[in-house]
């Protein structure tokens, strides 16, 4: 972001003197070499103090820091290199490296950056070890005019998606448009992430991979053999059915020829009494 926009030489006097009287000795939760210090995963949740004046490359990584005080971070001047990945910070402003004029790498990836200073006219994240970003951190920048975003390896899968149509559709000034590129997936390696919209459209939306395929395959090799065993199934049911309903049929018949074999002999036997007792006996 801007080194040039925030407090004017008035901010930078008052820190300078600050500095003068500010201890040199290295933070106890650090361990501090020539020119540098490393305070990495010592679970930390502020800026350390007591920072070296003469230090250039400060490690904060991995730890729980929420907020970079840009009055302590204004007090190192020749500071060239800073790591603050994986940390808790949530809001950068827009004079919080104003007086860093030297740095040229800062690493801000792994963090929950949701709020930016909405007075933001420049924005500067060339070099910070970002891999993606959030669309949604932007959302408040009404006024946020140039973005540099070269110099990071970024990665341009579909999480990544909602930030390219950002970048299309904000018309924002990308002065290092063609070096801000992707370095994953291979596809796209290479690619300037403001031109990688459309392709991630049809990659994460239209798209179908090998797996894909092959999830379809197995859904259908699925829904076949259910289809199969209901079929068959059905067909079992059926014979059976069919077959039940044979039997109980023949029984039927059965029982009916019957009762009109005995209906006959009732009918005959009565016929034949009935004639008997009509005629006289003969002696």
């Amino acid at each position: 972001m801007s080194l040039a926009s925030g407090p004017g030489p008035g901010w930078l006097l008052f820190s300078f003197g600050m500095g003068l009287v500010s201890g040199s000795k290295c933070p106890s939760q650090c361990q501090c070499l020539v020119q540098e210090v490393t305070c990495t995963g010592m679970r930390l949740t502020e800026y350390p103090p007591d920072i070296p004046l003469n230090t250039r490359r400060l490690y904060l990584n991995d730890n729980a820091i929420m907020v970079l005080p840009a009055m302590e971070l204004g007090l190192l001047s020749d500071l060239v290199y800073l790591d603050c990945h994986d940390n808790l910070i949530g809001e950068l402003m827009d004079y919080t490296f104003v007086g860093v004029s030297k740095l040229i790498y800062l690493d801000l990836s792994s963090n929950n950056l949701t709020s930016i200073s909405p007075s933001l006219r420049y924005l500067d994240l060339r070099n910070t070890g970002l891999q993606t970003l959030d669309h949604a951190a932007f959302q408040g920048l009404l006024t946020l005019h140039t973005l540099y975003l070269s110099g990071n390896p970024w990665r341009c899968n579909c999480s990544f998606l909602d930030f390219t149509i950002y970048l299309i559709v904000t018309h924002l000034n990308h002065p290092d448009a063609p070096n801000a590129t992707c370095v994953a997936p291979m596809e796209l390696a290479g690619w300037p992430i403001a031109q990688v919209g459309n392709p991630l459209r049809y990659m994460c939306i239209t798209h179908l991979d090998q797996q894909d395929y092959l999830f379809l395959l197995l859904i259908g090799f699925c829904i076949f053999s259910a289809g199969t065993v209901a079929a068959w199934l059905t067909g079992m049911c059926a014979v059976i059915y069919q077959h039940t309903h044979r039997k109980s049929s023949e029984t039927e018949d059965e029982d009916e020829h019957g009762q009109r074999v005995r209906v006959a002999r009732q009918i005959f036997k009565s016929r034949a009494d009935s004639g008997h007792d009509g005629f006289p006996q003969l002696i």
